[in-house]
């Protein structure tokens, strides 16, 4: 009475161990995305503003530690940093709702609008950014955050789809951005950009700008006053700020030419990221299935094993047997699943060769710059504020 209540126990939990294995989820990909929305009619030119997209932050500084299946290659993020501000850019200029769309180093550029944004997940299968639009006067459009999953045929080479594989991230931020900027007065759009102005000027020269503009509790600038057109440090600042323009055009070219060198192995790690995702979700998932399967047979078989009979005894080190086998393949898949990981690091590795950023050749007869984009500004932005005092004679501060 004992074995024949123990046993069907043993089945009733083997069989629902055995349900939970049966149950599978079926993923639909489509190559379906949000459109990217165009100003239908021309801006006026009092209505355009300026936006600067810092590259985007790593994601590297997170306190947790990844787990094994979290796909992060420092290398790797620092070229995505890069590749994401510029895809957001070209966005933002296809929906021909702005002024000039630059990629910039840092948020220390004074700037109409600004765009900084984090990366939280990138494995090729999946996109996820938290994006923050805040603009001159330091009010804070929106934080959000942006996930897509990659099309099935995103990396199929028989049918690719245009744009990127995560375009319609892009287009939704675009979209949100264009959003906010209608519903602006073309008051508070003329103070935004007179705002950027006096800002510049104030890094330049805090002694003549400070009166202008003021910073109140709550961190938002104010205007409580305008210098005059002709003041004539205002327009040898307009002057500066005209150079600066050029030199961050000119890294526009750098960030291009950049991405374009990393567009091929990029892709193709991308590719190959998100299959090795898939593969290595599978492969958890059989291992699981394998393993609960094994702990029901090892449980039933040793119920079985200390059930009176020989044949049922018999039985029972057959089932442990097996389930010892299942379990072991459980295990084994995941071994499976860790050499995938280890040959992702790898290509990780490949492509944090391939990326390597290239030292910039500039052009100016001025300036020799070396190291990062980020040292390369901070040396030219250092070089302006030299010129500046030149041609104020040293009274800048005056």
């Amino acid at each position: 009475m004992f074995f024949s209540h123990t046993r069907t126990t043993l089945c009733t939990l083997a069989l629902s161990l055995l349900t939970l294995v049966g149950c599978t989820t079926t993923e639909v990909r489509t190559t379906a995305y949000t459109p990217l929305t165009v100003e239908d009619t021309t801006i006026a030119e009092n209505r355009l503003l300026d936006v600067g997209i810092v590259q985007f932050n790593a994601g590297l500084e997170q306190e947790e530690e990844p787990e094994d299946d979290e796909l992060v290659f420092p290398e790797l993020r620092r070229a995505e940093s890069r590749y994401i501000a510029v895809t957001l850019a070209d966005s933002l200029q296809s929906s021909q709702g702005w002024g000039a769309v630059r990629v910039i180093p840092s948020a220390r550029t004074n700037i109409d609008v600004t765009v900084t944004g984090e990366i939280v997940q990138s494995d090729g299968e999946t996109l996820t950014v938290d994006v923050t639009v805040t603009d001159s006067r330091g009010q804070v459009w929106f934080t959000k955050q942006y996930t897509e999953q990659a099309s099935h045929y995103a990396y199929d080479r028989k049918h690719h789809t245009e744009g990127d594989a995560f375009q319609g991230v892009y287009n939704r931020i675009s979209n949100d951005m264009l959003i906010y900027r209608q519903r602006l007065s073309d008051h508070y759009i003329a103070e935004l950009r007179t705002i950027s102005e006096i800002k510049f000027a104030q890094s330049f020269s805090p002694g003549a700008f400070d009166r202008y503009l003021v910073q109140d509790e709550a961190g938002l600038y104010q205007l409580t006053a305008l210098p005059a057109d002709n003041d004539p440090m205002l327009m040898r600042v307009r002057q500066i700020r005209e150079r600066d323009y050029l030199f961050v055009d000119t890294l526009q070219g750098y960030y291009d030419t950049f991405v374009e060198t990393m567009e091929v192995p990029y892709q193709e790690w991308r590719a190959m990221s998100y299959e090795e995702v898939k593969q290595m979700r599978e492969l958890k998932r059989k291992a699981r299935n394998n393993t609960i399967m094994g702990v029901a047979a090892i449980v039933g078989g040793i119920a079985a094993a200390g059930a009176g009979g020989g044949a049922a005894r018999q039985a029972g080190n057959v089932a442990v047997a097996g389930g010892g086998y299942l379990v072991k393949s459980g295990f084994d898949r995941r071994s499976e699943a860790k050499m995938h990981i280890e040959a992702l690091q790898e290509l990780g590795d490949s492509m944090e060769a391939e990326v390597e950023p290239r030292i910039v050749e500039l052009e100016d007869r001025t300036v020799t710059l070396s190291g990062s984009v980020e040292n390369q500004y901070r040396q030219w932005r250092e070089l302006l504020k030299e010129i500046y005092e030149v041609e104020t004679g040293g009274m800048s501060d005056i």
